[in-house]
């Protein structure tokens, strides 16, 4: 089981210590999310909330995951990052894939892309993107950018993007694509790329996702041997409870481990003492 620390929520200062502490006590990971904005008030309501309320206050920090990742990458030295998740149909795919290829030479191929559809209507907007069929050009974007991430000349005729002969450098390393989402259109979208990311579910709810993406990968005539499995589980709190999420064929766990300690109003170096006493409360040492 591999162990990412979620950087949601957290003040950006403290995200390069909690990086470094990670990196040093051994676990796998650093979740990173993504918003770009957080407007007052929306009529889109949140959909991962049984209120339709965010999970976030106003004024909660939420860094460009590129430019962190950037310099995460320079104090660490074997710790993953994984984005929970990006929304690429919420930008143009030049200049997504030219931060998210940067990223993943600097971080030396230690960059997990997760990626969603994306949910609030009105950030959209003010992106200057189209809120509709976003999901079908999350499609053609991971589509283009794979090929932009390709040494030598790229050309893409798709039905949203119209790309020349160019070429994008520098090259980066290979770059795994998961994709987020609780529902079955989301699920599907996973099935053909590398991984799922879940949201904050149950084990059982968790294990019911991964029975339908081993039904999807197989009608495509593709194994779970090399698919990845990496959620948030808002019940498992032992080893024992670890175990049973590993043989169910989850792969990794996010989690904020000075929860379990020391609560949200933890300062730094509790949160740093509760990544400690959780590898060693859950035998991961």
């Amino acid at each position: 089981m591999k162990i990412y620390v979620s950087a949601a929520f957290l003040d950006t200062s403290e995200v390069v210590e909690i990086a470094k502490a990670a990196d040093d006590l051994g676990y796998d990971g650093l979740g990173i999310p993504d918003h770009v904005i957080n407007l007052e008030t929306l009529k889109t309501p949140y959909p991962y909330t049984k209120d339709g309320k965010r999970r976030w206050e106003a004024f909660t920090d939420w860094p460009d995951p590129w430019v962190l990742i950037g310099a995460l990458a320079m104090v660490t030295t074997r710790l993953r990052f994984v984005t929970t998740v990006y929304l690429p149909a919420m930008r143009d795919p030049y200049s997504a894939a030219k931060s998210i290829g940067t990223s993943a030479l600097l971080a030396g191929g230690r960059l997990e892309l997760g990626i969603g559809v994306g949910w609030c209507e009105e950030e959209f907007t003010l992106m200057g993107q189209q809120f509709a069929r976003r999901g079908k050009r999350t499609d053609e974007m991971l589509a283009l950018m794979k090929e932009l991430w390709k040494p030598g000349w790229t050309e893409f005729d798709g039905e949203f993007y119209q790309t020349p002969r160019l070429e994008m450098e520098p090259t980066p390393p290979p770059i795994p694509i998961y994709v987020g989402g609780l529902s079955d259109i989301a699920l599907r979208r996973a099935a053909k790329h590398d991984g799922w990311i879940g949201d904050l579910i149950s084990t059982d709810q968790a294990l019911i996702r991964v029975a339908k993406l081993r039904e999807m990968r197989a009608a495509q005539g593709l194994s779970m041997d090399d698919f990845v499995v990496i959620t948030p589980l808002t019940d498992a709190f032992t080893p024992e409870h670890y175990d049973r999420a590993t043989a169910g064929g989850i792969d990794g766990i996010i989690t904020m481990p000075w929860m379990f300690y020391s609560g949200p109003l933890a300062t730094l170096d509790e949160k740093i003492d509760g990544m400690r006493k959780f590898r060693k409360d859950m035998a991961l040492d």
